[in-house]
């Protein structure tokens, strides 16, 4: 099925294909470029996604597919075979099919191909469905697995959203809600790879994390097991978002100093650790997939409407 023309709402986010779902609480546009979510607005037609400008980062919500992070040199060991895989993988790159489209969902649909080969040597499909339910976007990922040997992947979401969002408050007053504290040590890209050195958890009392630029400066923070299955942000006392991932075991957030976004990423999976090497399927934190099965990745966007949900 071929993407509908770009609607108004859509050409008035600027994103050309965009596909257009609303509930009365929120409207989304979806890219094909990447099945990208590229806007999201509140009832009042607010933006809480990031637009991404380039200046500081052209992405505003890649999905991540079939690594998380980067792999040593940048390839992808089978079978004693290198193949070329870049950063987070193969899907933000690729134009997706519009598989099924209603006024509230829509899903796109990736397969394997000669190109998808050469970089990633299984046989794939992979659908995403973004679905709008009162004031939550669920956007839910399927692997399957068509081939004949077990399919090694990770996934991730990388959703941007504005830092200030539009609720009132500066950056600085901005917070970020952890369901339980998290006190184990995190680790911090080294190279696009996974540092071998931890460090002590930044958050405040151990559940509340004020982000700041300096925060940022040696890249993102990742929890490779965090005990939460969901965060809130925005600033006590106003309007915000809960980002919710019940399935998902890592998380990575991120932005650049100076950047007004924060991006809340749940994954399944993570960079190859520093000093890694050998068979791609040997790489800790990967889903392995069975032949013909398939397996879910599942992350939330809730917006909370009353004030005081965010608290600190």
């Amino acid at each position: 099925m071929s993407v509908e023309p770009t609607n108004k709402a859509a050409a008035a986010g600027g994103v050309e294909g965009a596909v257009s779902i609303a509930s009365d609480h929120l409207s989304a546009q979806v890219s094909p470029l990447g099945a990208e979510l590229v806007r999201l607005r509140d009832a009042q037609g607010r933006d809480l996604l990031w637009h991404g400008d380039a200046a500081f980062w052209g992405g505003r919500a890649p999905l991540l597919f079939p690594i998380v992070g980067r792999l040593p040199g940048d390839e992808l060991v089978h079978k004693g075979q290198r193949y070329k895989m870049l950063q987070h993988g193969l899907a933000r790159r690729r134009v997706f099919t519009l598989v099924e489209k209603g006024p509230s969902s829509v899903t796109f649909g990736l397969d394997a191909d000669d190109e998808t080969r050469a970089q990633y040597p299984f046989d794939f499909a992979l659908r995403v469905t973004y679905a709008l339910a009162e004031a939550t976007l669920l956007i839910t990922a399927t692997v399957s697995n068509p081939g004949a040997e077990p399919l090694p992947a990770s996934f991730g979401f990388h959703p941007a959203f504005l830092w200030p969002l539009p609720y009132g408050g500066a950056r600085s007053e901005h917070r970020l809600v952890f369901e339980k504290a998290e006190v184990a040590p995190i680790h911090r890209p080294v190279g696009g790879l996974l540092s071998a050195v931890a460090e002590p958890s930044p958050l405040v009392h151990g559940d509340v994390l004020e982000p700041t630029d300096a925060l940022f400066e040696r890249d993102a923070l990742i929890f490779t097991a965090p005990r939460s299955r969901h965060v809130r942000f925005g600033v006590p006392g106003a309007q915000g978002l809960e980002v919710a991932f019940p399935s998902m075991p890592q998380l990575g957030i991120w932005s650049k100093p100076g950047a007004p976004f924060l991006c809340i990423e749940p994954w399944y999976g993570y960079a190859s650790p520093e000093g890694a090497s050998g068979e791609f399927a040997d790489k800790p934190g990967l889903a392995h997939i069975p032949p013909g099965g398939a397996q879910d990745f599942a992350m939330s966007v809730r917006w909370l409407p009353d004030v005081g949900r965010i608290e600190a």
